[in-house]
């Protein structure tokens, strides 16, 4: 299960956010090439001073404004995977306003910091007002405007997608498009560089985040949360 962002961090007393660590993305560089217990033993302390008490950090700056975040775990769920290697090779962590469709997301891994909105996966009941209000003559055009807007200012749109139009709605639709999708979301990510280290990386996020807003209003008030039973995982 998640933690909240407001657990106590490793070390001592709780600090303002300064930056992630190249420590931490080093540690993540040797994670990737010795995915082991042995490997995440010995270096659990590096994870816990340069990784997780970063991140945390960063979520307890975020909060006032954004709400509380979970902090996934580590650990993979290899019960149901192929790929039986035991750790993740990045941290994330996710503010779900209760009840809501929108999500926030945040992730540090060798590869950079990467930042998403949106919904990564929607029941049936869900998709199927999703489709309606894409459709709707009002809301659809509220939704292919904000989709617009964030990929001319360089945001990546993505989500689980049909390869035909759903049945039942017009195949000649300007909105064609948004219409094929199960899921919805918005992401931008950047490399390693300097700033990552500095208190920049929040206001990345931030900035980020805020750039996020309007698309998780639209589906806050256009799908909203799903009436089925939670999924065992």
């Amino acid at each position: 299960m998640a933690r909240t962002a407001r657990e106590r961090r490793t070390g001592g007393d709780d600090v303002s956010f300064e930056g992630f660590p190249d420590e931490g993305l080093v540690f993540y560089e040797g994670l990737e090439a010795d995915n082991s217990k042995t490997y995440w033993t010995e270096h659990k302390a590096v994870y816990d001073a340069q990784v997780k008490a970063p991140l945390l950090a960063l979520l307890e700056d975020l909060a006032p404004e954004f709400g509380t975040a979970k902090v996934f775990r580590p650990y993979r769920d290899v019960r149901f995977s192929n790929d039986k290697t035991p750790y993740k090779t990045h941290q994330g962590a996710v503010v779900h306003p209760d009840g809501a469709c929108g999500s926030w997301y945040v992730q540090i891994s060798a590869d950079g910091l990467h930042v998403a909105g949106g919904c990564w996966r929607l029941e049936s009941d869900q998709v199927a007002r999703y489709r309606r209000a894409v459709a709707d003559d009002v809301q659809g055009p509220r939704l292919a405007k904000e989709v617009d807007r964030l990929t001319a200012a360089g945001i990546s749109i993505a989500g689980e997608r049909l390869s035909r139009v759903p049945s039942g709605f017009d195949a000649g639709s300007p909105r064609v498009e948004l219409l094929k999708h199960k899921a919805l979301h918005a992401s931008r990510s950047w490399e390693p560089a300097e700033w990552l280290h500095s208190r920049r990386a929040l206001d990345e996020v931030r900035g980020a985040w805020r750039e996020f807003r309007t698309l998780n209003a639209w589906l806050a008030d256009n799908v909203g949360a799903t009436a089925k039973e939670p999924r065992r995982r």
